[in-house]
C-alpha cells in the first residue's frame, strides 16, 4: 500500500478536501490497515465511507450528522477536525439532532457540564427509538472521568461511542469499530504524549481560525480539573504551526487565534526550545496574515520578551486575556497560582508601559475556599487600580476530583452570591467607561456574522476584541472595513460604515 503523499507532507493538522481524495484513492481496503499514523485512519476514512455509502443506499437518502461542541475554544477546534472527518465518511451536516450519527464533545470543567450532557442524552435516546440505525458517540474531557464512564455504561447503554481527548485522532478507526459492535465501544487513554498531524478538518469560518500549539496543562491549579483530562503539556512542532497557519491563509483566513491552555509555556517539551514569543515573531512573518490572537495567557509565565514580541507587529493584535482568579495573595497560594497580587499589578504595570491602547480581560473566581470578606475586598482592589475591559467572573463551583474540592473551609452559597453581586456590578461599570474611548474614532473591524437580533446589521471586532454592530449585509462578512463608531453601548459599539 502506498502513503507517498502523507509520508512527505506530514506537517498540518489540516487537509482540503481534494487532498484527501487523493489520499483515499490510493488505499487499497483488501490488505491490512497500516500501523502508521495518519495513515492508519485514512484506511478506516475509506471503510467508515463504504459502510455510510451502504447505509445511504439502503435507506434511499443521504445520511446525516449534527457535531455539538460544549466548553472551551480548544474544544471548538476539535470540533471541526471531527467535522472534517465526519464530512470525509460520507455524512452531510445539520444543526439539527434529528440525524443519522451525533456526537457530542463535552466539556467537564464544572459539574453542571455534565448534567447538561446527560439531559440531552434523554433526547437523544427517544429520537433513536424513532431511528434504530441512528448512531450516538461522546468524546472530550467529561469522557476522561471515570465515574462518567461507568455512568454512561449503566444509565445509557444505548449510545454507541464512547472516547476521549487523547485519541480523537483515532476517531475514524473507533467508528469503523462502534459501526460493526453489538453496544457500547469505549476507548478512553489516561494520558498521551502523541501529536497526529495532517487529518481532515473543516473549518466553522472560511476568514479566521483557531490553531492548536499546545496540547494538555501542567499548572494544576488546585480548583481545575482539566489537567487531569486533557494530559499533561506538550507543544507542536513550529514548523508544523508555521506551515498550517500559511497553508490556511493561501486559502482565505486572515485571522488566526492561537490555542493553548498555557500558550506563555509554548515550546518548553520541544526537542530545541522555542519561546512563544519567538512562535509569534515568526507567525506575524506569514504573508496573509492580518490579525494574529492567542489564549490564554497564565501571568506566571508571561515575559517581557512576549510583550515586547506583541508591540513589535502591528499583525498582533493588542489585546491580552490575562486570568487573575482573585486578588488575593493567600488565596492565589491556596489556588496554586505562582504568583502574588503585587507581582499581576506588576506585570500589568510593565504591560501598559509598553502597549499603552492594550486591552486587558480576564477572569475572577468568587467563593473559592477560605475566602475572607478581606481577600474579597483585595480583589475588588485590584479590579479598580488595574480597570479590566471586561471580566468573565464565576462562583467558585466545588468540582469533585480536585485539591479544592476536599478543602474543608467551603464558602456559605449566599456569601458567595453576595460577593458576586458586587464584583459583577464594579466589573461592569468599570467595563462600560474603559470600553467607551474609542467613541468618536474610525477602527477597522472584521466583519464576522449577521447580526442575530437585527438582520439589517452585522457583527463585527475591532483589533482588541470588542464587538461593534453596525448596518450592513452578509456580503461584508470577512471583510476589514473602517466603521465610525457613534456610540458605546457599554460592551459594544453601534457604529457606521465609512464610505
Amino acid at each position: 500500500m502506498k502513503y507517498d503523499y502523507l509520508k512527505g507532507n506530514v506537517n498540518s493538522t489540516i487537509m482540503k478536501r481534494n487532498e484527501t481524495e487523493l489520499i483515499l484513492n490510493t488505499i487499497d481496503l483488501s490488505v491490512e490497515p497500516p500501523e502508521e499514523e495518519p495513515a492508519r485512519q485514512y484506511y478506516f476514512l475509506k471503510e467508515g465511507r463504504e459502510l455510510v455509502l451502504q447505509m445511504s443506499r439502503r435507506k434511499g437518502h443521504s445520511l446525516t450528522a449534527h457535531s455539538e461542541c460544549f466548553g472551551c475554544q480548544m474544544n471548538a477546534r476539535d470540533s471541526e477536525k471531527l467535522t472534517g472527518m465526519l464530512e470525509c465518511l460520507g455524512y452531510s451536516m445539520t444543526d439539527s439532532e434529528d440525524a443519522d450519527f451525533v456526537i457530542y464533545n463535552t466539556c467537564t470543567v464544572r459539574e453542571n457540564a455534565n448534567t447538561r450532557v446527560y439531559g440531552r442524552l434523554g433526547y437523544l435516546h427517544n429520537r433513536k427509538d424513532h431511528n434504530p440505525d441512528m448512531m450516538i458517540a461522546l468524546c472530550g474531557c467529561m469522557m476522561q472521568e471515570p465515574k462518567v464512564v461507568e455512568t454512561l455504561e449503566h444509565s445509557f447503554s444505548f449510545v454507541n461511542l464512547i472516547f476521549g481527548t487523547h485519541n480523537l485522532y483515532r476517531f475514524p478507526e473507533l467508528f469503523v469499530k462502534a459501526w460493526k459492535a453489538d453496544g457500547m465501544v469505549i476507548d478512553i487513554e489516561k494520558d498521551s504524549s502523541r501529536i497526529v498531524e495532517n487529518l481532515p478538518n473543516e473549518r466553522k469560518f472560511p476568514f479566521k481560525s483557531g490553531i492548536n500549539i499546545t496540547y494538555g496543562c501542567n499548572n494544576f491549579c488546585s480548583y481545575c480539573i482539566v489537567p487531569y483530562v486533557r494530559g499533561r503539556e506538550r507543544s507542536r512542532a513550529p514548523e508544523d504551526i508555521i506551515h498550517e497557519i500559511a497553508t490556511m491563509t493561501a486559502d482565505g483566513v486572515t485571522e488566526v487565534m492561537l490555542l493553548g491552555q498555557n500558550v506563555n509555556s509554548y515550546g518548553k517539551t520541544l526537542d530545541t526550545p522555542v519561546t512563544f514569543a519567538e512562535l509569534l515573531r515568526r507567525v506575524s512573518e506569514i504573508d496573509g496574515i492580518h490579525r494574529i490572537r492567542f489564549m490564554t495567557s497564565h501571568p506566571k509565565d508571561l515575559s517581557a520578551e512576549l510583550i515586547d514580541a506583541m508591540n513589535s507587529s502591528e499583525r498582533i493584535c493588542n489585546h491580552l486575556h490575562l486570568p487573575l482568579q482573585s486578588g488575593s495573595s493567600t488565596i492565589l497560594k491556596s489556588m496554586n497560582r505562582h504568583y502574588t497580587k503585587e507581582q499581576y499589578l506588576s506585570l500589568v504595570d510593565m504591560i501598559r508601559r509598553k502597549i499603552p491602547d492594550i486591552s486587558l480581560t480576564t477572569d475572577i473566581i468568587v467563593g473559592f475556599p477560605g475566602e475572607t470578606e478581606e481577600d474579597f475586598e483585595e480583589t475588588l482592589d485590584v479590579v479598580r487600580r488595574v480597570r479590566f475591559d471586561s471580566a468573565y467572573t464565576f462562583l467558585y463551583s466545588r468540582r469533585e476530583g480536585t485539591p479544592a474540592a476536599s478543602m474543608t473551609n467551603q464558602i456559605p452559597e449566599e456569601t458567595a452570591k453576595e460577593r458576586f453581586s458586587r464584583l459583577l456590578a464594579e466589573v461592569q461599570e468599570i467595563g462600560q467607561n474603559v470600553t467607551g474611548r474609542h467613541a468618536g474614532t474610525v477602527q477597522e473591524i472584521l466583519v464576522e456574522s449577521v447580526n442575530r437580533q437585527d438582520s439589517s446589521l452585522v457583527t463585527a471586532r475591532m483589533r482588541n476584541n470588542t464587538v461593534v454592530h453596525f448596518p450592513g449585509g452578509s456580503d461584508l462578512i470577512g471583510r476589514y472595513v473602517p466603521v465610525l463608531l457613534e456610540e458605546s453601548k457599554g460592551f459594544y459599539y453601534i457604529g457606521r460604515k465609512c464610505q
